[in-house]
């Protein structure tokens, strides 16, 4: 779904605009039988759904695209950054939580969050915001987190601009301090990310390459990076007024 005016298209001509961008995927969806990804699958719409109507985004209003087992999607440069980190998050959380209760095949989810450039053309979404969400999804720490902590049913990797400039900030169901920095390598992309599990003091992540703690340590608690530090960064793009609650 699309809204128009505020896909990227400017008269006619392919533009970009400043959007927040949301990468979701399905772990382990490549284990199951077709039911049982249907199952998920709906699962997750269900849950996204939740989640943005508990930050006042309506349907129709934002792009969003089927990735088969995940969902990307850009919202309108009006949706404030701190909901999304916060609120937004917590819903998941809350619904992925009630969904799983009892089951013996969990929905869990990887999601990566980024703000930057967007333009959008008759197949879809486009921009190097676009690319690095999907990075952030599928980087190699969120993988293990995932795959060696198997009683995570969530991981949220922001980037590093958008953790300086929108998380650190703080705010309702916003926990800066609760995020770990580590270091993703993927094709072109090699840059810090940031780390979080709701509901978790810090997530079991040690190193700047995001390695996970030897079991039965106390090293998941331990920063790879101060969150105090660097907080405000300049964003490659464009500036983004962050205590107004939304982008300029």
């Amino acid at each position: 779904m699309s809204s128009a005016g505020v896909n990227g298209e400017v008269g006619g001509q392919a533009g970009g605009i400043h959007r927040f961008v949301v990468f979701g995927d399905i772990c382990g969806s490549g284990t199951l039988d077709l039911a049982e990804k249907k199952h998920q699958r709906a699962a997750m719409y269900a849950a996204f759904d939740d989640a943005y109507s508990s930050v006042g985004v309506e349907p129709g209003t934002f792009h969003q695209e089927d990735r088969g087992d995940g969902i990307l999607a850009a919202l309108r440069p009006d949706v404030p950054p701190t909901l999304m980190v916060g609120r937004w998050i917590d819903t998941l959380y809350e619904s992925l939580r009630t969904h799983n209760r009892g089951r013996a095949r969990p929905l869990r989810l990887r999601i990566g969050m980024n703000a930057g450039l967007v333009a959008q053309d008759r197949h879809g979404l486009v921009g190097r915001a676009v690319d690095l969400a999907a990075r952030l999804c599928d980087s190699a720490p969120a993988k293990r987190i995932m795959n060696e902590t198997p009683e995570i049913d969530l991981v949220v990797v922001v980037s590093d601009w958008l953790y300086g400039n929108v998380v650190a900030e703080g705010g309702r169901y916003v926990e800066p301090d609760h995020y770990r920095s580590a270091r993703i390598r993927s094709k072109e992309t090699d840059e810090a990310a940031w780390f979080h599990v709701p509901r978790r003091p810090a997530p079991p992540l040690i190193g700047r390459d995001g390695e996970l703690p030897p079991e039965g340590t106390e090293d998941a608690r331990r920063p790879s990076h101060d969150p105090h530090q660097d907080r405000v960064r300049e964003h490659p793009l464009r500036s983004c007024n962050v205590r107004g609650g939304g982008f300029a």
